[in-house]
């Protein structure tokens, strides 16, 4: 037992199934909570046993609708503190407004900062986290901040396929430092692909593939996918320079609007992602495989709890 009370685990809206599978991990019950709307759409939370000096975790990723996700985890937060309890922990598996990362035109926010300072504001004392999209949102935190990774639940899978002749390549450069890791571990080699992103509406531009894939199995890899548009970019521009077959990998299946059926459409021979976001079955459609993070997120609260490290985890 660490410095805190018995463990509880809480869930709002956002991934109840998450949440469940983590308490199965851990062998604890999960925790009791009401988290509603009334009818002039206030949110309402009220936890249901007694917390007082427990070590709680929340779970809750600030997945669509992220607005409403994002103010149950506030209430929760603050409904925890309220009841006195003794640590609580934000569990957010997926980091909302996580790509408005820096000021990147004029007169725009910095959005992952704001969020930062919610949930301080709100109580949280540390964060739990998996593959923020930029490695800076960890510094916008005054309060501890673990962040996971789902690359080795990700190069495991692949792993396992045994790919013919794989490439590892990222689709943009920012992401091309966890994408070499992922090529180390496969111990295949590493193409990057240089874009441009077209204004704010989620278009963008491949302009050129940095390494060789031609006859290659290529292998995407991104912190997630949003609307597919810059996946299939991608995916076209490798089939120009003539790869044999493309798989991608994210951990993130954001898969706005109709993204789940251009998957389908798509050449993309199979997407995996984590289950970070819940991923209703009818877009689990044969293209797309998902694996989860219960396991390695109750592992990082278990050791969170028990004051052990967690980056020995990886």
């Amino acid at each position: 037992m660490g410095p805190f009370d018995e463990l509880r685990v809480f869930s709002g809206n956002a991934h109840p199934q998450l949440a469940h599978a983590v308490c199965d991990y851990l062998n604890i019950p999960p925790g009791k909570v009401e988290v509603f709307k009334f009818n002039n759409d206030n949110t309402f939370v009220r936890i249901q046993e007694n917390i007082r000096q427990r070590d709680v975790f929340i779970i809750q990723p600030t997945c669509a609708p992220v607005n409403d996700h994002l103010m149950e985890l506030l209430i929760m937060i603050d409904a925890a503190k309220r009841a006195s309890a003794g640590r609580v922990t934000a569990v957010v598996p997926y980091y909302g407004y996580g790509r408005t990362d820096k000021k990147d035109q004029p007169r725009v926010p910095i959005t992952a900062r704001l969020v930062a300072d919610l949930l301080t504001a709100a109580g949280a004392d540390r964060l739990l986290t998996i593959d923020l999209h930029a490695g800076q949102i960890q510094g916008f935190f005054n309060i501890p901040v673990d962040e996971l990774t789902a690359l080795a639940i990700l190069s495991h899978y692949f792993r396992d396929k045994a790919l013919e002749n794989p490439v590892v390549v990222a689709t943009d450069i920012g992401i091309s430092k966890r994408a070499r890791d992922m090529a180390e571990r496969l111990q295949a080699p590493l193409a990057i692909i240089e874009k441009r992103r077209i204004g704010n509406n989620d278009n963008t531009e491949s302009l050129n593939i940095i390494g060789d894939v031609e006859g290659m199995t290529a292998l995407t890899f991104d912190d997630e996918v949003d609307t597919g548009g810059s996946l299939l970019s991608a995916v076209g521009a490798l089939n120009e320079r003539g790869v044999k077959s493309v798989y991608a990998c994210a951990t993130h299946p954001v898969l706005s609007r109709n993204a789940a059926q251009r998957m389908v459409d798509s050449p993309i021979k199979e997407l995996v992602v984590a289950d970070t976001i819940p991923l209703s079955e009818d877009k689990r459609n044969g293209t797309i495989t998902v694996l989860s993070v219960a396991p390695m997120l109750g592992e990082a609260i278990r050791r969170i709890h028990e004051g052990l490290s967690v980056g020995e985890m990886f």
